[in-house]
């Protein structure tokens, strides 16, 4: 059941993130409460996907993905791209919206278990 959960919300979470960013500036009002179900997929896969060795290669790559989204402007470049760049952009927004809860948890969880050894 867990693990069923757990994979239903990382499938969901993507396919909603990239709703989100393909036709998120046209859902208005409905638009915050998918971004609120998103953080919500993101929390239940960083509490039931990720554990164990999978911790440390998950946060590397969350890291990189953030690292390149805000410090690198991602989002902006893509933006830029003719025609579909302003789609590439929210759906990259969107990921981040959903990998960052989801890379949270992830961290807190080793902290916890560090701190327990």
């Amino acid at each position: 059941m867990k693990d069923t959960l757990g994979k239903w919300a990382f499938i969901l979470g993507v396919i909603l993130a990239i709703i989100l960013g393909l036709i998120g500036a046209s859902l208005g009002g409905l638009q915050a409460w998918l971004v609120s179900l998103l953080i919500l997929f993101g929390l239940i896969v960083g509490f039931l996907n990720i554990a164990g060795k999978q911790a440390e290669k998950f946060v590397m790559a969350a890291i990189v993905l953030v690292i390149a989204s805000y410090m690198g402007g991602a989002s902006s470049t893509l933006t830029g791209v003719a025609f579909i760049g302003p789609y590439l952009g929210g759906i990259f927004d969107a990921i981040m919206v959903f990998v960052i809860p989801a890379v949270v948890i992830v961290a807190l969880k080793d902290v916890y278990d560090l701190a327990k050894a």
